[in-house]
């Protein structure tokens, strides 16, 4: 067996500080809990703030303390993130539960034996690990063991061990002071009047009169580190949905503060999706907002996000965010957000080869796509869409792309083999993609087409076009490739009969780029 521990000594302080604008680590904070100090940071710590203190007597020592409240449940949240990372390199996952009375874990164990040969060895799984928990930016204390609880306990003293096997385990427990132990921090004050400082001079004592005077857990938690007693862990199971709320540090009047903290939710999403192996194809951001009066109940604002193409990557989905947020006026300043995902699709892992394939070509246009509607709205980025119908204003008409279509196979499909196939085709004229709205009347002299003052001569054609007789749009028209005096090639026709336009003589119907 082969732990890792991923210890987080200031998850309190870092999941309060999470939305904090600014370098937290600069400035003196600490956590209340019944108006004492239940954390603070090293900054706080070099001021003479320590957790035990009043609330009165930490602002008398450091008048700039910044002071918050602590939550167990929201470190619980940020120590989930933490934990759908690491699934996504092993299945058995579980957490450290707290020593602390009422305080969440700080703990997460993972049992990576089975997963070295797939990662290529200890250290490069450990590598990816501390790269795919980066974004989270906690402080993380990362110990090796063959127990899980070894692994834990010496996570809390130790930012980087190693235990390969169970003699050095052996000796990094026996020179770790006893106050490690969850009932030796009960009992630390009566451990340290009979002299016992480590857990060695612990274990020099006959078992029979610790178990009598201390309790069978204090020997019971020795021997589960050791590896003398069955450890059995309890592994974690995702939810099927994602959903995690975060409070702002401080009301939010504008959405690049309010983009900040729903960073902040983004990683934890990706983190989840990370761990199923999957991307993401819809969520929703939701903002509570702060009522404008007591009597009055601010109605939240909720931002669906919706991808053309589902995808994990979080810059891709903080680009899409921000374009969406910058349109979005807030009715009141925010002090919530609420990110929440069902909407997800297991995919193979994304193309890694050398040179580009048309699956990643068309996932780079769909990403631009994506963009485009978060910035302009959904109904500002349309395509063209082919009918069958020769009349070319009615040939291919503009449509609004959804996100909800499989945009990249579809046009991956037709420009790898219907769009090929009709360029190489002889038989199918040359076609501009810029046609005027509404076809352009042009000037007539001695029976010759004229433009800006001067004839145009004609490169090619005719080609007729006879079509929508069975409706009331009627077409009956000979096209031309036209040459104005600038060499600028326009796409004219001229009607067969006054019946099939309600006019006669020559029309511009588009240009060639």
């Amino acid at each position: 067996m082969l732990w890792i521990a991923l210890h987080l000594p200031l998850l309190s302080l870092e999941s309060f500080a999470a939305t904090y604008c600014g370098a937290a680590d600069a400035v003196p904070m600490a956590l209340l809990d019944a108006q004492h100090i239940a954390h603070a940071n090293p900054v706080a710590q070099a001021l003479g703030v320590k957790p035990g203190l009043k609330r009165a007597t930490a602002l008398a020592l450091a008048p700039h303390l910044v002071l918050g409240q602590a939550d167990p449940q929201r470190d619980a949240q940020a120590l989930a993130a933490v934990a759908h990372i690491a699934l996504a390199f092993t299945p058995s996952v579980s957490l450290q539960p707290a020593q602390e009375h009422a305080a969440a874990p700080q703990t997460v164990l993972l049992d990576v034996q089975r997963s070295l040969r797939y990662f290529g060895g200890l250290d490069a799984l450990v590598a990816r690990l501390h790269e795919a928990l980066a974004g989270l930016g906690h402080r993380i204390h990362c110990v090796h063991a063959p127990t899980a609880m070894g692994a834990a306990l010496l996570a809390r003293l130790h930012q980087q061990l190693r235990c390969p096997d169970l003699a050095a385990l052996h000796a990094a427990l026996d020179a770790a002071p006893v106050w490690l132990l969850g009932p030796g921090r009960e009992h630390w004050e009566a451990l340290q009047g009979m002299g016992l400082r480590t857990l060695a001079d612990l274990r020099r004592l006959p078992r029979a009169g610790i178990a009598r005077r201390f309790g069978e857990a204090l020997l019971s938690e020795l021997d589960r580190a050791r590896g003398d007693q069955p450890d059995p862990r309890e592994v974690i199971v995702l939810p099927d949905r994602f959903e995690s709320r975060a409070e702002l540090f401080a009301r939010a009047d504008t959405t690049e503060q309010v983009l900040q903290g729903a960073t902040v939710l983004l990683a934890r999403l990706v983190a989840w999706l990370a761990a199923q192996h999957a991307q993401v194809r819809r969520f929703t951001l939701a903002m509570q907002h702060e009522a404008r009066r007591h009597s009055d109940t601010a109605t939240p604002t909720s931002l669906n996000i919706a991808l053309a193409e589902p995808s994990r990557d979080p810059a891709h989905l903080l680009v899409l965010l921000r374009e969406r947020l910058a349109r979005l006026p807030l009715s009141a300043p925010t002090f919530e957000l609420h990110l929440c995902a069902d909407e997800i699709v297991h995919r193979a892992p994304p193309n890694s080869e050398l040179f580009p394939t048309p699956g990643s070509e068309a996932e780079g246009l769909t990403r631009l796509i994506e963009r485009l509607q978060a910035r302009l709205g959904n109904e500002q980025v349309q395509r063209l869409v082919l009918v069958h119908d020769h009349r070319p204003e009615r040939g291919s008409p503009a449509q609004a792309v959804h996100a909800d279509t499989a945009l990249s196979v579809k046009l991956g499909q037709r420009l790898g083999h219907k769009g090929l196939a009709s360029r190489s085709s002889p038989h199918i004229a040359p076609r501009p993609v810029w046609l005027l709205p509404e076809p352009e009347p042009l000037p007539e002299r001695q029976s010759r087409p004229w433009f800006e003052g001067r004839a145009l001569q004609l490169l090619s054609g005719p080609e007729r076009i006879e079509a929508g007789w069975w409706d009331a749009g009627l077409a009956e028209r000979d096209y031309f490739i036209a040459q104005a005096l600038d060499g600028a090639l326009l796409w004219i026709y001229r009607t067969r009969l006054p019946l099939s336009a309600g006019a006669q003589g020559w029309f511009l119907q588009g240009r060639f780029a």
